[in-house]
């Protein structure tokens, strides 16, 4: 297996866009959409000679063994590990990784900085695609800190959680961004977006993570809105047209070292919940809800350290 699925040059001079799969191993749909995107994007410049692409993009599995194993992870949770001084440690250290995760990490961003080193772009765009345990979850996450961000998660025109960073740390999104990361080297604008395509198994997961993919390029002026086929497109729009637009999150159940945790079975994202309602259980008792919402990303996945999200919608 390869790190890298795959790369695709333009014509023109454009934006570096990066497409990351399986930063979760248990998280399929995300490879096999990238995949999709390149056989279409060859397609097109075969068959298509009004077909112009500008800028570069390159296609990444995350976490490696954790995707040959189906797992989440092996040791850790790799997009938990991505605080500037542990990357810049682990990174120094590169020989010696004390375990898996450490080994992708070192990994991924030495296949990343190779693809930056030989295009030297300005501008560098990174969808990280993504999946959950639950059903019903399609949904963008920007940067809030990053208008741009914003704006192409808004482009992709799925639902957009606004918030959810705040509740997490470590993540590659965090890192991108971060002035010393290594994607911000020579002043180098960097903007990143995750997305959320459904449920891990779900085939039509992959369909929404490539229209997420095609969206994101039509955005960066890759390529015109009419380039490949609009079926994509269809199935992302009528799955997340009776969605909320936009959401902000108000309460994470981050579970505890020795919690045991067991979500209800039966919830599915964006589901709306009451204050006092009995979501899951644990080694003391009943975990109800402390607020009123939409539940988001209930844990239905033996591995994981966030129960369930509280979000709230937002007018638009």
């Amino acid at each position: 297996m390869e790190r890298i699925i795959g790369r695709f040059s333009g014509q023109k001079r454009g934006p570096l866009v990066f497409l990351i799969g399986a930063m979760h191993g248990n998280e399929p749909a995300g490879v096999a959409a990238i995949q999709a995107i390149f056989q279409l994007l060859e397609k097109n410049q075969t068959s298509n000679p009004n077909f112009v692409f500008a800028g570069r993009v390159a296609g990444f599995i995350g976490n490696m063994q954790a995707f040959e194993e189906k797992k989440r992870f092996i040791h850790t949770d790799l997009n938990r590990m991505w605080q500037q001084d542990a990357v810049h440690q682990i990174l120094e250290h590169y020989q010696t990784p004390k375990h898996a995760e450490e080994a992708e990490l070192i990994g991924l961003v030495k296949a990343m900085d190779a693809e930056i080193s030989v295009y030297e772009p300005t501008e560098l765009l990174i969808l990280d695609l993504h999946t959950t345990s639950a059903v019903g979850g399609v949904f963008t996450i920007p940067l809030e800190s990053d208008p741009v961000s914003i704006r192409y998660a808004t482009e992709l025109q799925a639902p957009v959680v606004m918030g959810l960073l705040k509740g997490l740390e470590g993540t590659f999104m965090h890192y991108a961004i971060h002035p010393e990361s290594v994607f911000r080297a020579i002043g180098r604008k960097v903007h990143t977006v995750a997305f959320e395509s459904g449920q891990h198994n779900d085939p039509a997961s992959v369909h929404r993570s490539v229209s997420a993919c095609i969206r994101l390029l039509q955005a960066a002026n890759c390529m015109a809105e009419h380039d490949i086929s609009s079926q994509y497109d269809v199935i992302l729009t009528q799955y997340a047209q009776n969605l909320p637009k936009l959401t902000q999150i108000t309460h994470v159940h981050h579970i505890a070292p020795e919690e045991r945790f067991v979500m209800r079975p039966g919830y599915i994202n964006f589901q709306q919940i009451e204050e006092g309602e009995h979501l899951a259980d644990n080694q003391f008792g009943p975990v109800y809800a402390p607020k009123s919402g939409h539940i988001l990303m209930p844990l239905y996945q033996p591995q994981g350290v966030d129960g369930y999200f509280i979000v709230a919608e937002v007018a638009v």
